[in-house]
């Protein structure tokens, strides 16, 4: 799946909601504090349509649009993304940079704590080495 554009995004967020019409969807990013021409919302509803991110049906002369992506697959693609450009494909980068930098209270850092230790409980224990590791310098 391509990554969305902010704006690609902003429509998707509608759509996830309600499947709507592109006057809905523009009124609704307004309500939202993004105001876009009517123009602009039909030409990105195409631009998505043609990556295969939504459908439409008729309905009179309006076309009702729905998402064919599901959020948390969206989700999932852009995360990615994240961790390729910025991260060098490491999720440990980018949890420890969430938790260090970005303001969490209490209760979502537990919920963060809860989610680590399930991880955890789900990793099988490494079996323990038979024989004591080698000091370094040494030779066997």
């Amino acid at each position: 799946m391509t990554v969305l554009t902010d704006r690609e995004l902003d429509i998707m967020n509608v759509l996830w909601r309600t499947p709507s019409t592109p006057a809905e969807v523009r009124d609704a990013l307004g309500d939202e504090g993004i105001d876009l021409a009517y123009n602009t919302v039909q030409t990105l509803l195409r631009i998505l349509q043609d990556k295969g991110h939504v459908t439409y049906t008729v309905e009179g002369r309006a076309h009702r649009f729905a998402p064919l992506v599901r959020r948390q697959d969206a989700s999932r693609s852009a995360v990615r993304q994240l961790l390729a450009g910025l991260f060098n494909r490491s999720p440990e980068l980018l949890l420890s940079h969430l938790v260090r930098d970005e303001p969490l209270d209490r209760a979502a850092l537990e919920r963060l704590r809860d989610l680590v230790e399930t991880k955890l409980s789900d990793i099988p224990t490494a079996a323990q080495p038979s024989a004591r590791p080698l000091r370094k310098g040494r030779t066997p």
